[in-house]
C-alpha cells in the first residue's frame, strides 16, 4: 500500500525525532499528544533541530523548508489518526498504556492503516491482541537521537502480514534507516543484548572494578563502540532502562537481566542520566 501520511503517538525524545525524519522523507506527518502544549514543544524542537542541521551544513535549508512545510500537531485522536496511512506510537513503556492507545486509534483508524509500535522490548502480538486488525501490526523500534542513528529494528509477530512488513520496510528505507528483522522475542535483539551490557557494566561499578569513565572507555576503545554502555545509559534514562530490566527478567527468568541495587537506588535518588543531569556522568 502507498503510505502519504504518517501519525506518530507522543511528543516526547523519540517521538519528535520519528516524526522529523519521517517529514524530511516526504510524508505528511502528525505529531499527536494529548497535551496541546508538548506537541508544540515537539515541533519547536524539530525547528530547532533542523535549524542547526542547516546551520553546519548538514541539511539544505530546501530540505529543512519541506520538513517543516509537511507537519502539523494535534491533540485529538481522530482528526490526528482517522486519515493516516500508518500510525507510529513513541508512548512510555507500559504495556497497559500502549494497549489503551491503539484501542483509542483502532476505533477511528481506516482499514488499510499500519500500527507500529516504537516499543523497545515489550510483546507486540500482546499489544496486537486488542486491535480488531492484528495482521496490521508491527514493531519499528527506532533509535536515539532518531535523525542520526541508521538502525531500525523492524519486529514481526505470528500475524503480521506480507503488507505490513513491506510498508515498514519501505518506510524505515525513506527515512535513511538500515532495517534488521527481529521475531517478537522479549528484548527482541539490541534491548536484549544493550540492557545485558549496560547491566553488567552498572554492577563493575558497583563492585569497584572501575570508573565509568573507565568502563565506558574499554568499550569505546576496546571494541570501538560509539558510545559507552554507561553514558548510553543516561542517555536513554535509567529509569526506562530499570522497567526494561525488570520486564526482561521476569520474561526470560534469567539473572543477566536482575537490576543491580545501585541502579534502584540512583533512580530513587532522580539520578536518571541526562534528563536530571545527573547519572553516572553531570550533564
Amino acid at each position: 500500500m502507498s503510505i502519504e501520511q504518517i501519525t506518530v503517538i507522543g511528543a516526547g525524545t523519540m517521538g519528535h525525532g520519528i516524526a522529523q525524519v519521517a517529514a524530511m522523507a516526504g510524508y505528511h506527518t502528525v505529531l499527536f499528544d494529548i497535551d496541546i502544549n508538548a506537541a508544540q514543544s515537539g515541533l519547536d524542537k524539530i525547528k530547532a533541530n533542523l535549524a542547526k542541521g542547516v546551520e553546519k551544513g548538514k541539511v539544505e535549508q530546501s530540505l529543512a523548508d519541506a520538513a517543516i512545510n509537511k507537519l502539523a500537531i494535534a491533540d485529538e485522536i481522530e482528526p490526528a489518526c482517522a486519515t493516516a496511512n500508518m500510525v507510529i506510537e513513541a508512548a512510555p513503556e507500559k504495556l497497559e498504556l500502549k494497549q489503551s492507545i491503539f484501542a483509542s486509534i483502532d476505533k477511528v483508524a481506516n482499514d488499510e492503516c499500519i500500527y507500529a509500535s516504537n516499543t523497545s522490548s515489550l510483546s507486540i502480538a500482546k499489544l496486537a491482541a486488542g486491535v480488531k486488525r492484528p495482521a496490521n501490526f508491527i514493531g519499528m523500534h527506532f533509535f536515539n537521537p532518531v535523525h542520526i542513528m541508521e538502525l531500525l529494528e523492524i519486529v514481526t509477530f505470528d500475524g503480521t502480514s506480507d503488507a505490513a512488513l513491506e510498508a515498514a520496510k519501505s518506510v524505515g528505507e525513506a527515512m535513511g534507516k538500515t532495517p534488521i528483522f527481529v521475531k517478537d522475542f522479549p528484548g527482541f535483539a539490541s534491548s536484549r543484548l544493550g540492557v545485558a551490557l549496560g547491566l553488567e557494566a552498572i554492577r563493575m561499578v558497583e563492585q569497584g572494578v572501575a570508573s565509568p569513565q573507565d568502563i565506558d572507555r574499554a568499550m569505546e576503545l576496546g571494541y570501538r563502540h560509539p558510545m559507552g554502555p554507561l553514558k548510553l545509559s543516561d542517555l536513554v534514562g535509567l529509569d526506562v532502562r530499570l522497567g526494561i530490566a525488570d520486564y526482561l527478567h521476569g520474561e526470560l527468568k534469567s539473572e543477566v537481566f536482575k537490576a543491580p541495587q545501585l541502579m534502584r537506588d540512583m533512580v530513587e535518588q532522580g539520578k536518571l542520566g541526562k534528563k536530571s543531569g545527573q547519572g553516572f556522568y553531570s550533564w
